[in-house]
C-alpha cells in the first residue's frame, strides 16, 4: 500500500451540507435521478447533486500543484483521471504542465460535454469498471477522485487492478466514514455511492485487490 494523502480535504471542507434536509427530501428519487450523471446530475436542483458545477479559475490549482509536487511530475508526462467528471482538474493541471499529455474519461455526456474546451479532446465516454485501453505503466500518474465508491465490490476490484496496471503513480480518493455520526451523515448525503465502507475496509479492500497507491479518505464530519 502507499501512502495516506491530505488533497482534497481541504477543498471537502469548504462547502456546508444540510444532511437531514437531504435524507427526508423524497431521496430515493433524487438518487436514481443523480445516477444517471447528465444535467440533473451536475448543474440541476442541488437535491440531485452538485447544483452547478461550474468552472471557478484556480478552486483546483492547489490540488493540482500537490499532485505535481508530490509527485514530481514534469512538463510532457501522461496523467490519467479516472471518472473525470467536467475535467477542471485536468485543466488545471494542463496551465501549470502546459506540454502534460493529458486523458480523462467519465460516463457523463453532460459532464464531458461540459469541460473546458481546451482539455475536451484529451476527453472520452468509458466505464471505469472497463478494461482501460491503454498498456501497462503508460501513464507517470493515475488519479481516480469520488468515483471508485460509486461502484460495487466486483467492479472495484477490475476497475483498482486497471489503475495499478496502467500507472506507474496512483492515487486515489472516496468517500468514506471514521465513526457512527460520519457514517449517519454519508448514508444521508451520497446519492450515487454503491460502496458505503469505513476507512479499515477500504484499506483491507485495497491490499486484497493488490493496489499499491496512494489514497485518501474524504469525511462528512
Amino acid at each position: 500500500m502507499g501512502r495516506l494523502l491530505n488533497i482534497v480535504t481541504p477543498l471537502h471542507k469548504m462547502t456546508k451540507r444540510d444532511y437531514l434536509a437531504r435524507m427526508v427530501d423524497d431521496k430515493v428519487h433524487c438518487m436514481l435521478k443523480a445516477k444517471e450523471y447528465e444535467f440533473d446530475y451536475w448543474d440541476g436542483d442541488r437535491r440531485y447533486g452538485y447544483g452547478g458545477y461550474r468552472y471557478i479559475p484556480g478552486r483546483w490549482k492547489p490540488v493540482a500543484q500537490a499532485l505535481i509536487d508530490i509527485y514530481g511530475l514534469r512538463d510532457g508526462d501522461r496523467i490519467l483521471d479516472v471518472g473525470c467528471g467536467k475535467a477542471h482538474l485536468l485543466y488545471e493541471l494542463k496551465l501549470l504542465l502546459p506540454n502534460a499529455q493529458i486523458a480523462g474519461f467519465d460516463i457523463s455526456r453532460h459532464g464531458l460535454a461540459d469541460a473546458k474546451e481546451e482539455v475536451r479532446p484529451y476527453l472520452f465516454r468509458y466505464r471505469a469498471q472497463d478494461r482501460y485501453p491503454y498498456g501497462d505503466k503508460h501513464f507517470d500518474l493515475v488519479i481516480s477522485l469520488g468515483c471508485f465508491h460509486n461502484l460495487r465490490l466486483f467492479e472495484l476490484q477490475t476497475a483498482l487492478a486497471e489503475v495499478e496496471r496502467v500507472g506507474k503513480n496512483k492515487y486515489v480518493m472516496v468517500e468514506s466514514y471514521r465513526n457512527e455520526q460520519e457514517q449517519f451523515n454519508l448514508q444521508c448525503w451520497a446519492l450515487t455511492a454503491e460502496a458505503f465502507l469505513d476507512t479499515a475496509e477500504w484499506i483491507w479492500l485495497y491490499n486484497y485487490f493488490g493496489y499499491t497507491g496512494d489514497y485518501e479518505f474524504i469525511y462528512f464530519e
